[in-house]
């Protein structure tokens, strides 16, 4: 990798947005927009002004508002993306309200403009990113006379260039939980969510019949209609017919149970349809020992998740690559020079003594490498987060060289 581009690299890892985002803590935005509603986007862009470097920026699903993809040469590629934000509007002359910042809303619409083919391609028709951004011009009332229909005008259109040369695709990553496409797919907490709303309505329907039926409400038989009766540890109710009762209503039956028995199964099920994000689903006796196994498999939903993430920001990152170096196309960065990937091993149970002296054997036995060894010790909780191959294996040979040398008298006793 060029000194260049790794330094730029470096650079986007401390500040992916320019805001001072990490892009670790980027990374969780991505995974809590897509967990939430199962979608998100991040436009790669450049600043040419002063910093002259990548950053990117995230868009939630609703700011997503259209999009289309097309054949480009011999690709299925996205040819126009609509969004929506909003960008802080100047004061109005030197009169302005400094500590009431106003925003406008902005649409900004990426679109793969066809030019011409040129014989250097191939025969291939040469495709470049055009960027046109709308703001509302005016607002005049509908033809109902009740509501505003806002009218758009283009403020400004420019084709961002890279090396001098438009670019070849638009730089826009699509987040989804099983997929990095433009598809609209299910969101992983639609079953919870419809599960939660069931509870919610059960629980208020709970909350109303108890509202009715659980406060004491008293009752009197044979007593004048015209008294008042106050209820209190000194008052007394006194009548003089014959037979006069008095007493509370209690609410006695199966009306309210189940309620409750409704509420406990939504209860239960999604104690289940969470558990699920961390595991497979299979219908067979098991241990807790192979649950345990089960929850940190590839193939589970939460993990399924987080392999998904890790695609489409490893597309970030080599637009970002991209952008610093000299390759044709973002697709020509291989996951040789970039690469990312979001840990998908949710379980809470490390590397036991016996899997330890299986992988120190297993390498002493010249099975695997050095690295491996060190990789499933990473892997197992072993080694710390942040430290290399290398810095553990220095320390290694540090610890190996500041042990006493055992005497050679010592030595024959052991070898006896």
């Amino acid at each position: 990798m060029d000194a260049g581009v790794g330094r730029a690299l470096a650079g986007f890892v401390n500040d992916a947005d320019m805001f001072g985002t990490t892009l670790a803590a980027y990374a969780k935005s991505v995974v809590l927009e897509v967990m939430g509603v199962g979608r998100a986007g991040s436009l790669v862009d450049w600043e040419e002004d002063v910093e002259q470097r990548a950053y990117v920026s995230l868009y939630s699903a609703e700011q997503i508002i259209n999009w289309q993809v097309g054949r480009v040469n011999g690709r299925n590629v996205p040819t126009l993306i609509v969004l929506g934000e909003n960008v802080g509007k100047p004061a109005a002359g030197p009169g302005g309200d400094e500590f009431a910042p106003e925003t406008v809303e902005q649409i900004r619409v990426l679109k793969l403009v066809a030019g011409d083919v040129t014989p250097d391609a191939g025969g291939k028709r040469e495709y470049h990113c055009q960027v046109d951004l709308w703001q509302p011009k005016a607002s005049q009332k509908g033809l109902a006379g009740d509501q505003a229909k806002t009218e758009w005008q283009l403020v400004e259109t420019r084709t961002p260039l890279r090396l001098g040369r438009p670019l070849p695709l638009l730089p826009f990553v699509f987040h989804g939980p099983r997929h990095s496409r433009p598809d609209v797919d299910r969101l992983p907490l639609s079953d919870m969510i419809a599960v939660n709303l069931d509870h919610f309505r059960l629980d208020a329907d709970f909350k109303h019949g108890l509202h009715f039926t659980a406060l004491p409400t008293a009752w009197v038989s044979g007593f004048d209609k015209t008294a008042t009766l106050r209820i209190g540890s000194s008052t007394a109710w006194v009548s003089e017919t014959a037979g006069a009762t008095a007493g509370f209503l209690e609410f006695t039956g199966q009306g309210l149970t189940t309620f409750e028995r409704a509420m406990d199964r939504d209860e239960r099920l999604m104690a289940v349809l969470g558990s699920r994000l961390l595991e497979d689903q299979k219908k067979v006796g098991e241990t807790a020992q192979a649950i345990e196994l089960r929850q940190s498999g590839e193939h589970s939903v939460l993990s399924g998740v987080a392999t998904s993430v890790s695609e489409s920001l490893t597309q970030i990152l080599r637009w970002v690559y991209w952008w610093n170096s000299t390759e044709e196309v973002p697709d020509a960065v291989t996951s040789g020079e970039v690469l990312m990937q979001l840990n998908t091993d949710f379980s809470t149970q490390g590397m036991n003594s016996q899997e330890l002296q299986a992988v120190v054997a297993a390498w002493q036995a010249g099975a695997i490498s050095r690295d491996t060894m060190f990789e499933l010790f990473r892997k197992g909780e072993i080694l710390p987060d942040g430290r290399t191959n290398q810095d553990e294996a220095a320390l290694v040979q540090a610890g190996m060289a500041s042990k006493p040398a055992v005497p050679a008298q010592q030595q024959n006793q052991m070898a006896a």
